[in-house]
């Protein structure tokens, strides 16, 4: 295990990969170097970048010191920026999206990809409760890790409650829960773009050029979102990969992100 330290102390655990330009991948909610879509990504893309993977802190190998803020993260992302020389191609995928948007005016990132960010902007799904980021703290305060990850699943993901009880009769439940406290990480990264509205102009510090990506057969309201992102972006493409969903397949996406990023 190789790790760095963050801004606040915090230990962060990372694997290097590959040779080439450095590229960060940034995990979504409840994912980690072990259970995550970037490790099959890493492995597509090492021929051709020095590639990053690295625990988001509160998963895996890495700290956790609080009280969390989303500073805390951005300064996580840093650091693992510093470890690959002070300057890094980021990409991000489903919540991963909200951290690089925040972190890219902070490091320096000469390219951005991001790859379907649960923003919610319009009614093709229910906006995300207001409700739900103190019901959420409710459950884990009461030590009902269950309860909080079938919480996300329906209310934040939005999946159907028959999916959400299959899903707990699988083994990869317990993985779930196990992280189940940093869920509200991920919750304060997004929520303020899962009302149902338009995207403001919200990050139009994020000048680097940037490919926004969604798979054609991913829900309405996702790419919907993604649309929209595309468009308040200052230097956005936007791009479909046909055939795939939020569950991207790494053959489908890596010569996508190898083309954009060695353009």
């Amino acid at each position: 295990m190789t790790t760095t330290t963050s801004a606040d102390g915090t230990r962060i655990a990372y694997t290097r990969a590959g040779s080439g330009p450095a590229l960060v991948l940034v995990d979504g909610a409840m994912c980690y170097r072990g259970s995550s879509p970037n490790y099959a990504l890493a492995k597509e893309l090492a021929a051709h970048f020095t590639v990053y993977t690295y625990d988001r802190r509160g998963r895996g190998e890495s700290g956790d010191a609080g009280p969390y803020a989303v500073e805390r993260e951005v300064e996580d992302l840093a650091a693992i920026v510093k470890e690959a020389g002070g300057e890094a191609f980021l990409f991000g995928i489903s919540s991963g999206v909200a951290l690089v948007l925040e972190a890219a005016p902070r490091v320096a990132a000469p390219k951005l990809a991001l790859y379907e960010p649960p923003f919610i902007v319009d009614g093709s799904r229910p906006r995300v409760p207001e409700d739900y980021p103190t019901r959420l703290d409710q459950a884990l305060k009461d030590g009902k890790r269950g309860k909080a990850v079938k919480m996300f699943m329906t209310e934040g993901v939005g999946l159907g409650r028959a999916v959400v009880a299959m899903m707990r009769l699988m083994p990869f439940w317990a993985k779930l829960k196990r992280v189940a406290h940093t869920i509200p990480y991920d919750t304060a990264l997004v929520i303020g773009h899962q009302a149902g509205e338009p995207l403001p102009a919200a990050w139009p510090e994020v000048t680097a050029p940037t490919l926004v990506i969604d798979g054609g057969r991913s829900p309405d309201w996702m790419r919907n979102g993604v649309g929209s992102l595309a468009k308040v972006l200052p230097s956005a493409e936007y791009r479909t990969l046909p055939g795939q969903t939020h569950i991207v397949k790494a053959t489908a996406l890596a010569p996508v992100l190898k083309e954009y990023f060695l353009r």
